[in-house]
């Protein structure tokens, strides 16, 4: 390999014969090294630690060996680590750890240059040491280590570790100080002990490559990381192992319990019956009683070691303590309010809740818990669970019963993505009148003009876009009658609530059409109901306005939220770790839009949306609950539509218009969802562009891009392979392309996500505001005699008859708490810069423009605030809307974008 120079086979046997006089015969009693194994035999020194000696061996004219020994340098590695956790260090590993401690053998380290040997052409040998800890201050670990590296070693373009400890340990990072300065690598990722895998973690310096430009010496291990990840290393088969790093994909067949209960089992979701985006495998093993669905096996369920929120996190109140804390906590609270269909007897109960709490058991151990919700009482015999008020009726306690805070919060509350433009009339139904019935709506000109009191016709309406509309009418009614056979005392309508727009950009509320489809035994009915004028209109409008929230709820928590934030983004991030290299600059722009997702959707089918869960339990779904978002993203989603200015566009909130600020003009001025969104979107998307465009300035490098053409690819024909031949998917050929595919993703995960998350409580909090269920008809549907009779003497007890139970109000308000509450290390937009931004001038210069345009729009909201013509965000006792506000304290505080879905 030394001999390039050489021209006869004579000549390099006499190199060859020179060579092998300058090493010792080895002893008998070595083994030798297997060949193609790259570990250096190197003598102990300084406490067991090794060294890599190297030389600079050359050819003279004559053939004859010349070495010159190359002049090495000490480099100081220092790094940054963390424990499991505090019980696991107790554990029986503790000693052996100390052991190994003490003797300088924590890590095993390795560094690999990113320079070829400009002599042989190949790689470099890597040099090593081992780590020894050196300092310890909770909840960091410092490990030292001391390199006699090469001075042409060159660049450190990759470090090897091997966690030598009993016990996983989460490296932060390492930091080399070189002679041209300090260099650090950002690992931010559990290691196993070596004991369980003993190959060595690889991790990339801080500086992203695409494909094409990698440094040689790192190609074959970028390629080895991603083997790794798509699992092709395995050794073992079935059920994968907590320390397991591999994503893959399955579908949702792992919501029912059929092994435990008949009445648990679920249908698959994904698939050609049930369309659905793709979760992350676990390899868990079928069910006995139905092979199609997977155990539920009890513990956690499996996502890759580093998708798991960290527990260097300590005690911090994490989206995983709070999921997991949901399966402890109900059977507490379920073991008082044992009647599981008593309702609230008067409105008094409700305040109750707030004002004097309910009295739980004092060894329930809730405290840790819940600790903003249960009250310790020292001399009482119970702890008491109390509720903060919501900022809802903090503001104005009456404001929920009112029409146009109704209509306000279509706008500016927590489900902003149905309100649509009315852009047909007569509104008609599109399924099919043989099995629903007459497809006509009973919304009729006549009523609409009543409405509006003369001020347009309806054709005037129509086309100066004065109306506007909730429409769940053909989703919900192939639901009503299988709803309505549940054993669960809940009932079901399809509905259309039709408002009008006023000039000063505020909507009232004109009409509410309920629909029952046709039975065997019952023909269809359906009634419209508008703002009443007398009593019994008026309570009459109450309830219906009580049936259409219900719905509007159930679909903000399934579709809103659940399906196209968190469900579609799994997929994302699957692709992304399987195909684009953590080197990889797309991978390093995306990875803090992915962070713990993936453990929040694992926890999700644990105890949220599977078979019994509070989904179920407490929404007017019921056990149809997946299946109904699975017919949502069968019927209406598309990627192309899911960034903000095209899904306003789409209905018909808004129009393209390139002379407006955003590019797109509002057909509600004041509508500060999308006031406010638009701004947010525009400062990821300049973001996006700056960060593309410096990494590919040519197209050409786009459609070159492995990696990424096979990141884009899984996405749509795996990760949402049930919609992989629809035409409206973009293909990766431009810059504007992947800008457009991006920020997209970006914006779903941040944007998207904190305005239908965090002002849950807040709006839902005080559930007759958003009731998530209705359990009684209405009460000129079919009624009996004492039906009426006790519409008629007692409407608010129809009414509180009509809301959820006080079990199903109690665990919905419990579980909106908990999703709306910040943890204390929040990583919020723009708030710090990853270590591969902040590596690349250029790139950290764009980061900085994008992080003063989201202070930018944290003044710009602030103002808006106080801005009174601005009815929908301002006014007397209006909540403010501020859940687009970049940052936010921790708590619940209705404001606040983390860069994730990380709760």
């Amino acid at each position: 390999m030394f001999c390039r120079e050489s021209s006869s086979s004579l000549q390099s046997l006499t190199i060859a014969k020179s060579l092998s006089s300058l090493f010792p015969k080895p002893s008998a009693l070595i083994n030798s090294i297997p060949a193609g194994r790259r570990d250096k035999m190197c003598r102990p020194n300084r406490g067991g630690r090794c060294k890599v000696t190297a030389s600079r061996p050359n050819v003279d004219q004559k053939g004859n060996i010349v070495k010159n020994p190359v002049k090495k340098i000490k480099v100081k590695g220092f790094i940054t680590a963390q424990e499991r956790g505090v019980l696991e260090t107790i554990g029986w590993s503790r000693p052996l750890d100390d052991i190994a401690d003490i003797r300088g053998r924590s890590l095993l380290v390795e560094l690999i240059s990113a320079e070829t040997d400009p002599r042989t052409g190949m790689e470099k040998d890597p040099v090593e040491d081992y780590a020894q800890r050196v300092w310890f201050e909770e909840p960091d670990e410092k490990y030292e280590c001391e390199f006699e590296m090469p001075e042409d070693f060159g660049v450190v373009g990759a470090i090897r570790v091997q966690n030598q400890h009993h016990r996983e340990m989460f490296i932060k990072e390492m930091e080399l100080e070189l002679p041209s300065g300090s260099v650090t690598f950002t690992c931010e990722s559990w290691v196993t002990p070596k004991s369980i895998d003993p190959s060595k973690r690889i991790f990339f310096s801080n500086k992203s490559y695409l494909p094409s430009q990698t440094p040689e010496p790192l190609k074959h291990l970028r390629k080895e990381e991603l083997e790794t990840l798509q699992g092709k290393n395995r050794d073992q088969v079935g059920e994968f192992t907590k320390f397991e790093r591999i994503y893959d994909y399955d579908v949702y067949n792992d919501l029912g319990d059929p092994d435990k209960n008949p009445d648990l089992a679920r249908p698959v979701i994904g698939g050609l019956s049930h369309p659905y985006p793709r979760r992350c495998k676990t390899g868990r093993k079928p069910c006995n009683s139905d092979p199609s669905s997977e155990k539920r096996y009890g513990g956690e369920f499996y996502v890759p070691r580093d998708e798991e929120f960290s527990n260097t996190k300590g005690t911090s109140f994490t989206g995983k303590a709070i999921l997991a804390a949901l399966p402890s906590v109900f059977p507490q609270i379920e073991s008082v309010l044992l009647d599981p269909n008593l309702p609230f007897p008067h409105f008094k109960a409700i305040e109750n809740l707030f004002e004097e709490g309910i009295q739980l058991p004092k060894d329930a151990g809730l405290l840790p818990m819940l600790p903003r919700l249960i009250k310790a009482v020292a001399e009482a015999q119970d702890d008491i669970l109390q509720f903060e008020s919501p900022v809802l009726i903090s503001k104005d306690r009456f404001s929920w019963i009112r029409d146009d805070e109704f209509a306000r919060q279509t706008l500016a509350g927590l489900n902003p993505y149905s309100i649509q433009l009315v852009q047909e009339w007569p509104l008609t139904s599109k399924l099919d009148p043989a099995v629903y019935g007459d497809p006509t709506s009973l919304i009729t000109w006549e009523i609409v003009e009543r409405e509006i009191k003369g001020n347009m016709s309806v054709d005037e309406a129509l086309k100066n876009k004065k109306l506007f509309m909730l429409d769940y009418h053909d989703l919900l009614l192939p639901y009503v009658n299988k709803v309505r056979e549940l054993e669960n005392n809940t009932t079901l309508y399809a509905s259309r609530t039709l408002f009008f727009l006023s000039d000063d950009s505020t909507l009232r509320p004109v009409a509410i059409e309920l629909t029952r489809p046709p039975d065997i035994n019952r023909p269809q009915w359906k009634q419209v109901f508008t703002p009443g004028y007398d009593a019994t209109s008026c309570w009459l409008w109450s309830l219906a306005k009580t049936h259409a929230i219900s719905h509007d709820a159930g679909y903000h928590q399934l579709i809103s939220h659940w399906l196209r934030t968190h469900c579609c983004t799994e997929p994302y991030i699957i692709a992304a770790h399987r195909q684009l290299s953590s080197m990889h600059p797309i991978f390093r722009l995306l990875n803090p839009h992915f962070r713990y997702t993936m453990e929040i959707n694992s926890r999700a089918r644990q105890s949220l949306i599977n078979g019994g869960g509070i989904i179920e339990t407490c929404f007017w779904p019921g056990k149809y609950s997946v299946e109904l978002s699975s017919d949502v993203y069968d019927k209406l989603w598309r990627f192309d539509t899911e960034g903000l200015p095209a899904d306003l566009i789409r209905r018909g909130l808004a129009e393209k218009d390139e002379s407006a600020e955003h590019g797109v003009r509002l057909r509600i001025p004041d509508y500060p969802f999308a006031n406010d969104g638009l701004i947010l979107w525009d400062a990821l998307k300049e973001w996006m562009t700056d960060y593309v465009k410096h990494y590919y300035p040519d197209e050409g490098l786009i459609t070159l891009d492995e990696e990424l053409q096979g990141w884009w690819s899984e996405v749509r024909n795996i990760g949402h392979g049930d919609k992989k031949d629809e035409p409206w998917w973009p293909v990766l050929k431009t810059q504007d392309d992947l800008i457009s595919v991006v920020t997209t993703i970006a914006w779903v995960a941040s944007g998207h996500h904190a305005a239908v998350n965090f002002g849950q409580y807040g709006y839902g909090g005080y559930f007759p505001n958003r009731p998530t269920t209705t359990r009684i008809r209405m009460p000129v549907e079919d009624p009996t005699a004492e039906e009426l009779k006790e519409f008629y003497e007692a409407p608010e007890k129809v009414l509180l008859r009509t809301f959820p139970s006080q079990k199903q109000a109690t665990l919905v308000m419990v579980t909106l708490d908990l999703l709306s509450t910040h943890s204390p290390d929040e990583e919020y937009i723009g708030e710090y810069e990853e270590a591969s931004w902040a590596e690349d001038p250029v790139i950290y210069a764009a980061y900085e423009r994008f992080k003063g345009r989201l202070q930018y729009l944290e003044g710009v909201i602030d103002e808006r605030n106080v801005n009174i013509s601005l009815k929908n965000r301002a006014g007397a006792g209006v909540v403010k809307y501020e859940l687009l506000k970049p940052t936010s304290e921790y708590g619940v505080t209705g404001m606040g974008v983390p860069y994730s879905i990380s709760i």
